[in-house]
């Protein structure tokens, strides 16, 4: 093993794909002369060439639809946005050509792209630069949404992701882009679709995924002192969902609590606990909670920040709730 920072496995990922494929290539803003916005890029125009990692305008929506294209006629393109909040100007191709196309060509065309960039608060960017974007895209059918909270998890499902012949939304954090983490050293990959008990407990489900499962953990921790017992699963990835690793959490715990950095109102926890009630109804011994973000724009006070979003305090406390101790 070696430890990475989430960045560098980025790039690795990308890397080490495009040296087996020349048929992949890079492009977006500022991904090739400065390296990246966040440095997920570093040192691959020097490996690859302007041919391959490709600086762009700021205009998402000509390079998404030259990706798109591109992809159509046997490349497999990487496309970085700065952030994801960026790829609303993008969308019509996002949703209207790459995830439609196959359906609508009758099998003829497929789109294998990598469309990726931080989703997501960073701080103090913001009301337009903090919006979570996991539940809008994987409302899409004929889209993959992948959402890594560690750079091993990164780096095995990015490369699943640019293996796959259909579209990858790729969702990252700025927050976690300096995060350092263990990465195997040899070749690997992550099935899409395939969720990660991080943490085996026995008393309550706490569901998360990307860089707010960081306080599930803290959460975890803190309550384990009072001798309760968390069983956390990482979901990785959102569309398609690994149903069967949830409701086999809840048939042991019968207890659930869901984590997630977004708005309260037709959420990817929104589905969990419909799936839940709908196929383990009978093992719950309490409502289930979802914690998210309040329901405004995200504030620019740091102040207002933190009460805006859900930490580890609220997991908390909902745990408790479930588990009537609160």
């Amino acid at each position: 093993m070696k430890t990475l920072q989430f960045r560098e496995a980025i790039a690795e990922a990308m890397s080490e794909e495009m040296r087996k494929d020349d048929s992949i290539y890079l492009m977006g803003e500022e991904v090739a002369e400065y390296n990246g916005a966040y440095k997920a890029s570093k040192g691959m125009l020097d490996e690859f060439g302007p041919e391959r990692v490709i600086d762009t305008p700021i205009s998402e929506l000509g390079f998404a639809g030259i990706g798109v294209g591109s992809a159509m006629i046997g490349n497999r393109p990487i496309i970085e946005f700065m952030t994801f909040n960026f790829s609303l100007v993008g969308i019509d191709q996002i949703i209207n050509n790459a995830a439609k196309i196959r359906q609508m060509s009758g099998g003829q065309f497929n789109c294998p792209i990598v469309f990726r960039g931080p989703t997501g608060s960073a701080g103090q960017l913001a009301a337009t630069h903090s919006q979570a974007f996991e539940s809008w895209y994987a409302n899409c059918p004929g889209l993959k949404v992948v959402v890594p909270s560690n750079p091993a998890d990164a780096k095995g499902l990015l490369k699943s992701a640019i293996r796959d012949d259909d579209p990858v939304i790729f969702m990252e954090s700025e927050q976690m882009y300096g995060d350092k983490g263990e990465v195997p050293e040899d070749e690997y990959t992550i099935p899409i679709g395939v969720a990660d008990i991080k943490r085996e407990g026995n008393d309550v489900t706490i569901i998360s995924f990307g860089k707010i499962i960081k306080e599930a953990y803290k959460a975890a921790d803190e309550l384990e002192k009072e001798g309760i017992s968390c069983e956390i699963i990482d979901l990785r990835t959102v569309r398609p969902m690994d149903y069967d690793t949830i409701i086999a959490s809840v048939k042991k715990t019968n207890r659930m609590v869901i984590l997630e950095e977004a708005w309260p109102f037709g959420n990817v926890a929104t589905e969990i606990i419909y799936q839940v009630q709908d196929k383990a109804f009978d093992y719950l011994d309490a409502p289930i909670v979802k914690l998210n973000t309040a329901d405004t724009p995200a504030p620019y006070s740091p102040v207002l920040l933190k009460e805006w979003l859900p930490n580890s305090e609220d997991v908390i406390k909902a745990v408790k709730k479930v588990l009537y101790k609160g």
